[in-house]
């Protein structure tokens, strides 16, 4: 079954997928998209957008948001992160993404197994972004958005290495941090165990 098939076989129309970008990083916001997309559309290429190079994301990111009958996407921020938790400003950040929408769905595909507290109805898909056409078209837009900002990013603090891992914990992440330091959009929270590791004796 093809992920637009899946999506047919709901019969739930406008039927809207939602998913997220950047939950495990140490750096930067949490980024989450909400699509409704035509029933009779069918954007060849769009899956999973871990599994896509950035080239065919930003192909897709185009595409998708010309044909969609509404998207939204939106951020928690850093802060909102480290005072919520990121379960938390992940679930914000879909809520807020719903609520840019200019058609409200009959039904909200998540990916995962939770859903934030919203008007509509709705299910949890695990592997949503495998399955579904509507979440996939979602996750594409979420990672997008989200890796465009972090390159915003690396222009203001180039030493960290923005650019290359979009904030998650590599080696070379962690070197920067233990020469630099933090920077205002790291996530005090993810980095407790480095913060005592180097708190002085």
């Amino acid at each position: 079954m093809s992920l637009y098939d899946f999506d047919r076989a709901l019969q739930t129309a406008p039927l809207c997928g939602v998913d997220e970008a950047g939950r495990g990083p140490l750096a930067g916001p949490v980024c989450a998209a909400a699509v409704v997309l035509p029933e009779n559309c069918a954007i060849e290429g769009v899956g999973d957008s871990k599994k896509l190079s950035a080239k065919k994301r930003e192909q897709l990111y185009d595409e998708i948001t010309a044909q969609a009958l509404t998207y939204g996407i939106a951020f928690a921020s850093v802060e909102e992160i480290d005072t919520l938790n990121i379960l938390n400003a992940t679930m914000l950040a879909m809520q807020r993404a719903v609520q840019q929408l200019s058609v409200p769905p009959k039904l909200i595909l998540a990916d995962g197994n939770r859903t934030p507290d919203w008007p509509h109805p709705s299910r949890c898909l695990v592997g949503g972004d495998g399955r579904s056409a509507c979440v996939a078209a979602a996750s594409i837009l979420a990672k997008v958005t989200r890796d465009r900002l972090m390159m915003e990013l690396d222009e203001t603090y180039p030493q960290y290495g923005f650019c290359r891992h979009k904030g998650y914990g590599t080696k070379a992440h962690y070197a920067a941090l233990d020469e630099f330091g933090p920077s205002p959009v790291h996530r005090r929270s993810f980095l407790r165990k480095w913060s005592m590791a180097h708190e002085q004796p």
